[in-house]
């Protein structure tokens, strides 16, 4: 099989990270729950994923909040800046794990920055939102539909000049892409463990500019006497058990990363994205493509995007199809009544997968 769509998991992993949790299972019991051998083994598991993602994202070990995913961390974050009836600015090109949490709140939402590929543009509609004192602002660094790399440098810079608190969706960058806490001064990052951190499903992380209010409340194994969780960081975002084992992986798949070097899997990402786009374009496909993008590509494949999918998936090509879960993003691109194919390049993109998918797609006609 030829996959091609990391963009919702990576896939295959490093073989460390399948060992690190296979030990885990092993040797592990549950940290902070006692001071015999299995749970300070598990303890040291758990300390060791922080703070490599620590050292890997400019922050502190404490800063790093353990989640569920991405959308669990954005959820914690989102909660904690918004209210009900806040007003609250996001990019035309943000996940359903934004706008759901948002409109679950009543929040008041403008979108600015709604043309692909377009930085200038989504620079000045951004400051003119700004300048209208919204609550707080999210966006994403990468789009998850098109790859479209957004400014966060210059946005987050922006948020700093008008003292507009704001939370970074890393879902698509981290792991490809420069991401500091300190350097952005966001409030939040968010991002999952099991994409281009190449852990495992069921992990991810939230990085903690602030402290934040809790999603959910129960045992912390700190300050058990109290009916409040603790005011401290990372106790305080993290009621119930860890998944140890998950993390285990998660912190083999960060060292993996500091091996590799981020910038050579952006770099791999980049050219076959380039490759992509140009080959489809070639075949008479519309493939959505420009100069700050990273390792996705959406094309229009004249034909239900399904059945173009599936046609692919029969000839060993695995690709996503339909709105994936941005229907933002695709109403920007004017692509909402189709949707898209998605080919997602991750860490391990080769001139030999993109041959492959473009023999393949020739087929779609």
């Amino acid at each position: 099989m030829i996959y091609l769509d990391n963009g919702a998991t990576s896939f295959h992993k490093p073989p460390a990270v399948a060992r690190a949790m296979a030990r885990a299972m092993a040797r592990c019991a549950n940290p902070g729950r006692g001071g015999y051998g299995a749970a300070m083994a598990a303890a040291e598991e758990v300390f060791r994923c922080r703070e490599a993602a620590a050292g890997l994202f400019g922050c502190k070990p404490e800063q790093v909040v353990l989640t569920c995913n991405c959308t669990h961390g954005l959820n914690v974050a989102i909660r904690t800046l918004v209210e009900p009836g806040d007003r609250v600015v996001i990019s035309g090109f943000e996940h359903n794990a934004v706008t759901r949490p948002l409109h679950a709140m009543g929040a008041k939402v403008e979108v600015v920055a709604r043309r692909l590929f377009d930085w200038e543009e989504a620079l000045e509609s951004f400051e003119k939102a700004l300048k209208k004192k919204p609550k707080a602002a999210i966006f994403t660094h990468v789009s998850n539909v098109f790859g479209y790399i957004l400014p966060v440098e210059q946005m987050a810079w922006l948020c700093r000049q008008y003292g507009v608190p704001f939370i970074i969706d890393g879902a698509q960058s981290a792991g490809a892409l420069p991401l500091s806490l300190d350097g952005l001064g966001a409030e939040f990052i968010a991002m999952p463990g099991h994409k281009g951190l190449l852990g495992p499903q069921g992990t991810g992380l939230l990085l903690c500019g602030r402290s934040p209010q809790p999603l959910l409340f129960g045992g912390t194994g700190s300050e058990s006497a109290r009916q409040e969780m603790p005011d401290f960081l990372p106790d305080r975002a993290e009621a119930g058990t860890l998944n140890v084992p998950g993390f285990a992986g998660l912190a083999a798949g960060l060292a993996y990363l500091r091996r590799v070097g981020m910038e050579n899997i952006a770099f791999r990402e980049q050219m076959q994205a380039k490759r992509c786009v140009a080959g489809l374009k070639k075949l008479g496909f519309t493939a959505y493509g420009g100069p700050c993008q990273l390792g996705t590509v959406s094309f229009l494949p004249g034909m239900d995007c399904e059945e173009a999918a599936a046609m692919l998936a029969g000839k060993g090509i695995a690709v996503r199809a339909g709105l994936h879960c941005a229907p933002l993003a695709h109403e920007s691109a004017g692509t909402l009544a189709t949707g898209t194919v998605r080919v997602s390049f991750g860490h391990d993109a080769s001139d030999g997968q993109t041959n492959q998918f473009l023999i393949a797609a020739a087929a779609l006609h």
